[in-house]
């Protein structure tokens, strides 16, 4: 029996999602558990398998934005009657409008000189002379005597808007424009055209010519354009200030050496551990607005920044505050390697309290992050440098690295700011204090 395939509701929060790609045509068959097309929501893309076997019978919406549970095609067996369908999914104003084609703007075109009978421009033989001697193709030149007949004054007064079209130019300009065959009305410029004028529109012709430049225009993805979205509307929220402070962290190295034979735990993890304890005293950070109320909790939700291809998401580790760090390592690794499969369900990437973003593996030594709405804090992880430091008078090397806090001074005064970021200092350089 022919039924309807509709918008898939991929998370408590989702309320419509965007058709990105049909893998099947009108007319193909499909079996169970085979990828009809791709969904795209404002955080991730979804394959979406079949529910059943048999036909597609009919595309309802093409491409684009579709609330959940609405009808997007029909699918059914090849000979089936499919009629109260397409009448139900056009009531529900669910079929497809085609679209009208533009209307063709009318060409405009110059109307022709016409030349007297027998194909002879009308014009005397001085005007004609005149016009021969200015270098002027008289065909050219409109006339304003009886019946379209060229005057002398039309000749003279063509040739004179024509010398003063041409751009003013030095004679060693002109005589190099000349040999070289350039046309100085193509020289764009202000005032008058010299020498080196006429030598950089020659080079910039030969470049064009001999390396063939081209643009490559693509569309922003679904994920692109949430992204672009979303950090302008954090920007033009948030009043944020920049923190950044240098920390030593030998302590922290020597504990996840320490950790090697028993799990593979990264940086990232320990600093989620970290930031799961000092969260939980400094609430404001861990706060976000609504209206004109701050919600603080009594737990800790952290987003840990995952770069993929064509952008970034954040996945989150809930109730992080809860968990060991063994636990908080093998739950980043199966969300990042879900992210990079395209695997993420929509409640794994919600409901974060704060964020965190490591660019450090590509040397980055301090940077910017932007607030990830409407958390209030975000903390960016940068490069371990071995840096000189004087320690009780003496010069050692050290393992350094900043710390780049965002906040949003609605919330987060400097001085609370501040007092997050030393705590978060003496907990990365004494991590032993993790077990008081």
């Amino acid at each position: 029996m022919a039924k309807f395939l509709v918008m898939p509701k991929l998370g408590l929060t989702m309320t419509e999602g965007n058709i990105a790609n049909w893998r099947k045509a009108e007319g193909d068959s499909v079996a169970m558990g085979e990828i009809i097309f791709d969904v795209e929501t404002d955080k991730i893309t979804k394959e979406f398998e079949s529910p059943g076997e048999g036909v597609i019978r009919k595309i309802l919406v093409e491409e684009g934005t579709v609330e959940v549970l609405k009808p997007i095609a029909i699918i059914g067996k090849a000979d089936e009657d499919i009629s109260a369908l397409l009448a139900e999914a056009d009531k529900a104003g669910a079929s497809p409008t085609a679209e009208k084609p533009a209307a063709e703007a009318p060409k405009l075109t110059a109307a022709p000189i016409q030349p007297a009978a027998g194909g002879r421009v009308k014009a005397s033989a001085r005007t004609k002379k005149i016009a021969a001697e200015l270098n002027i193709d008289i065909s050219q030149v409109p006339g304003t005597g009886p019946d379209g007949a060229i005057t002398e004054k039309d000749v003279t007064a063509f040739a004179e808007k024509a010398q003063t079209a041409q751009p003013k130019m030095s004679p060693t300009a002109g005589v190099i424009a000349a040999g070289l065959g350039i046309d100085p009305g193509q020289i764009n410029k202000d005032g008058r055209i010299m020498k080196a004028d006429v030598l950089a529109f020659k080079q910039n012709a030969d470049f064009l010519k001999f390396t063939d430049p081209q643009d490559s225009t693509k569309p922003m993805s679904a994920m692109r354009k949430i992204i672009a979205s979303r950090m302008s509307a954090s920007q033009e929220t948030s009043a944020t200030v920049n923190y950044n402070q240098r920390v030593d962290t030998t302590a922290m190295k020597q504990l996840r050496e320490e950790l090697k034979s028993t799990a593979k735990i990264t940086y990232t993890d320990i600093l989620v551990k970290i930031l799961s304890r000092a969260l939980l005293e400094f609430p404001l950070l861990n706060s976000s607005i609504v209206g004109t109320d701050i919600v603080t909790r009594n737990y800790v939700n952290i987003g840990v920044a995952v770069a993929l291809p064509d952008g970034l998401i954040v996945p989150v580790v809930k109730f992080a505050n809860k968990k060991d760090l063994g636990a908080i390592s093998s739950e980043i690794k199966s969300l990042a390697e879900k992210a990079r499969t395209n695997e993420l369900e929509t409640d794994e990437i919600t409901g974060g309290t704060f964020t965190i973003t490591n660019i450090g593996m590509f040397g980055m030594e301090s940077f910017t992050p932007i607030i990830n709405q409407p958390e209030v804090a975000i903390l960016g992880i940068n490069t371990i440098m071995d840096t000189p430091m004087v320690v009780d008078g003496q010069v050692v090397i050290k393992p350094m690295m900043n710390l780049s806090l965002t906040a949003d001074h609605r919330v987060v005064d400097g001085s609370v700011a501040a007092q997050f970021v030393a705590r978060l200092k003496e907990l990365i350089e004494k991590p032993g204090l993790l077990l008081l």
